[in-house]
């Protein structure tokens, strides 16, 4: 699926530069932006143009991508290109953000006839430098329809989940379910390595089995090789932890699991600092019990070995017409 539209990608950092990478090395038209002039120059060499300034890549560009590290940061920069939004013009928001914040955005880009789109990515970094990881696209249908080149350009499967906010809220959802399943895959190994089990033999029967997880599957190895290494701060995960139990409070679900969890990465923060490695939990219970979850011929960084393809959109399940 081809697009001449040309594109604009402004935030190259960890998963930004890995998504950028994907549109350029497809062939895209791609103008970059990033407060590392390093990091334009890198893309610049790669076939992509520098952009100068956010304002001007509005101008220039028929959809421009933001992929940033905070709402402060989507604010200054969306700030920036709203006196140049036209008809016609897309914003994309990939960034994690607060959905109340992007709907914010997006009412401004809206207001001067753009198209805004609230399109975070799901499935861990090392699937951002691949094009196979999960994009949620929330805005306007014939928008999707306008995007879905760029973005089976960066990702394998996309879903289209309605209007602008609803991407966010999902993605929320989606890293509290992550955390949840790799605190209960720390807990099922230490017991495991208590009980006497070969560790590499116990990461097999998880793998294949009812109990097994996206987490188990990609971090549980990080943590038997000892890196813990996942790329994903403890802060990240209490930002986002946060997000999801000030959902349930806003809509009166009494949760049960999320306040243990939030206490238990609190107590990961105190011990290692707020910037830690969020696999490193796993060390909570090694100092508990004098055991080392570790176990030979495990990867020290996770490798997507999913040869590239083309993305195509997921279809969500109906009832049958009458």
């Amino acid at each position: 699926m081809a697009t001449d539209m040309k594109v604009g990608f402004i935030g190259l950092g960890n998963v930004g530069g890995k998504l950028a990478g994907s549109l350029v090395r497809n062939g895209l038209d791609v103008t970059v932006h990033d407060l590392d002039a390093d990091l334009v120059q890198s893309f610049v060499e790669r076939g992509a143009k520098a952009g100068g300034s956010p304002a001007q890549m509005m101008q220039d560009c028929d959809a421009v991508i933001t992929c940033l590290p905070s709402p402060a940061a989507s604010d200054a920069v969306v700030s920036e290109m709203i006196p140049h939004v036209q008809p016609g013009k897309v914003w994309m928001e990939m960034s994690t953000t607060d959905v109340e914040e992007v709907k914010r955005l997006g009412a401004l880009v809206a207001e001067r006839g753009g198209e805004p789109v609230d399109c975070p990515v799901s499935g861990g970094c090392h699937r951002a430098g691949t094009g196979n990881i999960s994009i949620y696209a929330g805005c306007e249908r014939a928008t999707f329809e306008r995007i879905l080149p760029i973005l089976t350009t960066m990702g394998r499967r996309i879903l289209h989940v309605g209007e602008i906010g609803n991407s966010s809220v999902l993605k929320v959802m989606t890293n509290y379910l992550a955390n949840m399943n790799l605190l209960a895959v720390m807990e099922a190994l230490t017991v495991m390595k208590a009980c006497g089990m070969d560790l590499g033999m116990t990461f097999e029967a998880i793998s294949m089995s009812s109990g097994t997880s996206f987490a188990h599957e990609t971090e549980s190895q990080l943590i038997l090789s000892g890196s813990r290494d996942v790329n994903f701060t403890m802060d990240l995960v209490m930002k986002d932890i946060g997000l999801f139990q000030t959902l349930a409070d806003r809509n009166n679900v009494p949760l049960e699991l999320s306040p243990l969890m939030i206490e238990m990465m609190k107590d990961g923060q105190r011990r290692y600092g707020e910037r830690a490695q969020s696999d490193r939990m796993i060390e909570r219970l090694e100092e508990a019990t004098g055991l080392s979850i570790t176990a030979p011929g495990f990867p020290q960084e996770l490798i997507d070995d999913e040869p590239e393809e083309p993305g195509y959109e997921v279809v969500v399940r109906r009832a049958a017409a009458e």
